[in-house]
């Protein structure tokens, strides 16, 4: 991308988020867009093809950041590469981000309409839970217990994962501990329960997160274009 094209193009995703979080993205156009961005709508346009272009790039350059985020926290603990270690590492790395927590939740106020459309992200797929067969891996390579069930094991994660994003719409503030309490809580409770007896195997639990988020981040840049030095912006 020629330099005054990637300035456009930077200058469009940080309007849209900007906006996106203000607003929504039902109260959100790309009129505003251009406007916040200081070009002309048409500009945009030649950028993205259309208002969801726009927005499902800007999540998935969220994720693609998220899962650079992710991956700093497990190879920074030696333990990063057991369960728990990767549990409580990506709990630390979504909270840091508006569009991961609304994704992780399911905002109807956030996303509004688009999560309902049947070409969004939410229903092609990226909202599945494949986690089940992530814990299988884990376990093939010595990091989780074996005894456990991996889909009702899955199960109980997703609760503690979605319980720890919504809960402030059902406890007062007040009543809400610290977020670093919480996870230091999160991290104890989940080494007793998921971590073999031997201790598990960190370095090999890395090994299968690495493939994985590579994985990842090959499919975000084939399917929206998007260059893999923006995942790594701060």
């Amino acid at each position: 991308m020629q330099d005054k094209q990637k300035l456009r193009y930077d200058a469009i995703m940080k309007a849209a988020e900007i906006l996106f979080i203000k607003f929504g993205y039902d109260k959100t156009s790309v009129a505003d867009i251009a406007k916040q961005a200081g070009i002309s709508k048409g500009a945009i346009y030649l950028h993205f093809k259309s208002k969801d272009a726009l927005f499902e790039t800007l999540l998935m350059t969220k994720m693609g950041r998220f899962s650079y985020a992710w991956m700093e926290n497990v190879e920074a603990d030696p333990k990063g590469g057991l369960m728990a270690g990767m549990y409580i590492a990506m709990i630390s790395a979504m909270h840091k981000d508006v569009f991961i927590t609304a994704m992780m939740r399911q905002d109807g106020q956030f996303f509004g309409s688009y999560m309902f459309k049947p070409t969004s992200l939410f229903k092609e797929g990226y909202q599945q839970n494949t986690r089940h067969e992530f814990i299988k891996m884990m376990q093939d390579v010595g990091c989780v217990r074996k005894e456990l069930d991996p889909l009702t094991t899955a199960h109980v994660m997703n609760i503690i994962s979605h319980g720890l994003v919504s809960i402030g719409q059902v406890v007062n503030e007040e009543n809400i501990p610290p977020i670093d309490d919480t996870i230091r809580t999160l991290a104890f409770i989940m080494d007793k329960a998921l971590t073999p007896d031997d201790g598990g195997d960190s370095e090999a639990g890395k090994q299968v997160l690495r493939q994985i988020v590579k994985g990842a981040i090959a499919d975000f840049e084939t399917k929206y274009s998007i260059d893999p030095a923006s995942f790594k912006d701060k």
